[in-house]
């Protein structure tokens, strides 16, 4: 490992044993790896030599940003390498004429969301960890909840440099809007969990921004009823930009978390809706919603037209996850149905909930059907915890599966969900995917262990 000294002139971006916890997990900390060094390249260069350096020697290596993963793809293996691109954390250009940025790997979400608005764009996609990394997002093809009407990461990727396991360097993809010339190279890596390649260079799609906002709160006597009140919405061509549910009892979790109230407490369900675009087509957006809502069961319909309301009922619904963590351990879910299917499926959850004895807390995407949970602890024993745990996840997989469901929406499979993958993808679809991983890196050195493609 003294090799990497020669690889990095600066030799306090090289940490050989005594590594810090938090690069040995991912944010929840409760899974934690091995690594012989830790690395922080600031080019592409050094990335490449060092890759190159672990191919040669059959090294593991893992690749990081923020570490905000929630399934363990940052967890490490073995006596190998640590690869931590948050140095690389420059934007390097923003193209108006193209609507295009090119970025480094290690870039924030946040900064750069920032960024590009100060300049009249856009950059839609939106995941609830603001303080992600722009390679992080790629790496696992984040979504979040501007994905109903915008899409997810995937959608705004145009290009990729790569760093491949033996430390070659390719250029997946350009600025340009069309692209026929071949295999669609960048979308391997989209997604592949660190898996494939070494992200060190992003050429993303900007929009202009829209000029204005509104979000609409729908109360509800049930969330059955909220939830398919969505299909309504959507078929009405409204074009919300975000639908998310919630059901109550995480909403008095948040409101315990952050000491804001939400209106309509009788209500045991809310749908939340933003709209955005010409200041006069929102306007208009949140009349017809109300229109629609009277007619799907809603209690009454609340556009919140005061901003720092909005930002309160926002920030009670991005801090579930932690409001859940202050009061139990949790393991969070966040599998994907069909969208006609989400209310069967969180039928089912309370169900489940009921015959096991195990606490979940629903809340989610209702426009693109990704269903977050929160599978609760309480006070159960390490034995005992783990039992529940498997049997329920388990029972929840193989329900969203035979719905049309999958593992993940945007979370990823890493170490947590690959057993739940495995056990419910077809073994043609592996076999393909481990080709490809195979062709990719031969000595299988990328974030090897985590992978459901050895």
């Amino acid at each position: 490992m003294n090799r990497l000294f020669d690889l990095i002139p600066d030799k306090d971006r090289v940490l050989l044993g005594n590594i810090e916890d938090k690069y040995l997990s991912d944010t929840l900390g409760r899974l934690k790896g091995t690594a012989a060094a830790l690395v922080f390249p600031v080019s592409t260069e050094e990335v490449s030599a060092v890759m190159k350096f672990a191919y040669e020697n059959h090294l593991p290596v893992t690749p990081r940003g923020a570490g905000t993963n929630l399934v363990g793809s940052t967890v490490p293996h073995g006596q190998g390498i640590i690869l931590d691109l948050s140095l690389m954390n420059h934007i390097l250009s923003v193209d108006e004429e193209t609507f295009t940025a090119v970025v480094e790997p290690g870039v924030m979400l946040q900064d750069f969301q920032a960024h590009v608005e100060s300049l009249g764009l856009f950059y839609p996609p939106d995941p609830g960890e603001k303080q992600s990394t722009l390679a992080g997002n790629i790496a696992t093809n984040a979504g979040g909840m501007r994905a109903v009407k915008y899409g997810v990461t995937r959608d705004y990727v145009r290009g990729l440099e790569v760093v491949l396991a033996d430390g070659r360097v390719i250029q997946a993809g350009t600025k340009n809007v069309k692209d026929a010339s071949g295999l669609a190279l960048k979308q391997f890596f989209i997604g592949s969990e660190g898996t494939l390649g070494v992200i060190t260079k992003c050429i993303l799609k900007l929009v202009p921004k829209p000029e204005a906002s509104l979000s609409v709160l729908l109360p509800y006597d049930d969330l059955k009823t909220g939830i398919r009140s969505v299909h309504a919405i959507i078929k009405s061509n409204i074009g919300p930009t975000a639908i998310e549910f919630i059901e109550r009892s995480v909403v008095e979790l948040g409101e315990k978390y952050t000491g804001v109230s939400f209106p309509c407490p009788q209500a045991q369900a809310y749908i939340l809706l933003t709209f955005d675009g010409f200041a006069d087509q929102v306007e208009s957006a949140a009349r017809r919603v109300e229109a629609v809502a009277k007619n799907t069961g809603a209690i009454e319909c609340i556009p919140m037209k005061d901003p720092a309301l909005a930002a309160d009922i926002w920030r009670v619904r991005g801090c579930f996850v932690k409001a859940v963590e202050a009061v139990s351990e949790q393991e969070p879910v966040d599998l994907v149905v069909p969208i006609d299917q989400t209310a069967e499926f969180i039928s089912f959850v309370h169900e489940t909930e009921e015959k096991s004895g195990v606490k979940m807390i629903s809340f989610g995407h209702a426009g693109d059907g990704n269903v977050h949970l929160c599978v609760m602890r309480e006070d159960r024993d390490d034995a005992t915890w783990e039992k529940d745990l498997h049997e329920v996840m388990h029972i929840l997989y193989d329900k969203a599966y035979s719905l049309g469901g999958l593992t993940s929406g945007e979370h990823g499979v890493g170490i947590a969900k690959r057993p739940y993958f495995l056990k419910n993808t077809d073994p043609e679809n592996l076999s393909v995917m481990r080709a490809i991983k195979a062709a990719l890196d031969d000595r299988h050195i990328l974030n090897d262990h985590i992978s459901y493609l050895k």
